[in-house]
């Protein structure tokens, strides 16, 4: 699994003032699947959204960090939440020493990444399709 810091926003009943996070992920090596905050993401293709969450269908926006702080889409409005841990790798990338406090909140995020969870629930709908097929 490769770890990244990357930007997550909710794209489901917001458009592009969704709650908004920067943290670290957990990634498949296709990088098809990403795991964050007890979420599972899986590739998808959508008009706002370009991954869906696995076990409840929301739409999701992910992607690397950009160096000149406009991670929200230009409409958007809204603090980003920034993991504390991740607070000094995103100022070395964006080239300052302190965050705007008007763009972000620091929070504390846990690392929690369901994989076996999301695996289960992936190979269980795996057998029902098999036994509709079959």
């Amino acid at each position: 699994m490769i770890h990244d810091l990357m930007y997550i926003e909710l794209k489901t009943g917001y458009s592009d003032d969704g709650p908004a996070w920067i943290g670290y992920v957990k990634t498949s090596k296709s990088r098809k699947t990403i795991y964050f905050n007890d979420h599972a993401f899986q590739k998808a293709i959508g008009y706002c959204a370009n991954y869906v969450d696995i076990e409840n269908g929301d739409e999701y926006w992910i992607s690397g960090l950009k160096k000149a702080e406009n991670n929200r889409h230009w409409a958007g409005r809204g603090k980003i939440l920034i993991d504390r841990r991740a607070v000094s790798e995103y100022l070395a990338l964006i080239g300052e020493t302190k965050l705007p406090a008007n763009l972000f909140e620091v929070v504390e995020l846990e690392d929690c990444f369901p994989v076996e969870r999301v695996r289960q629930l992936l190979n269980s709908k795996t057998c029902i399709n098999a036994e509709v097929g079959g």
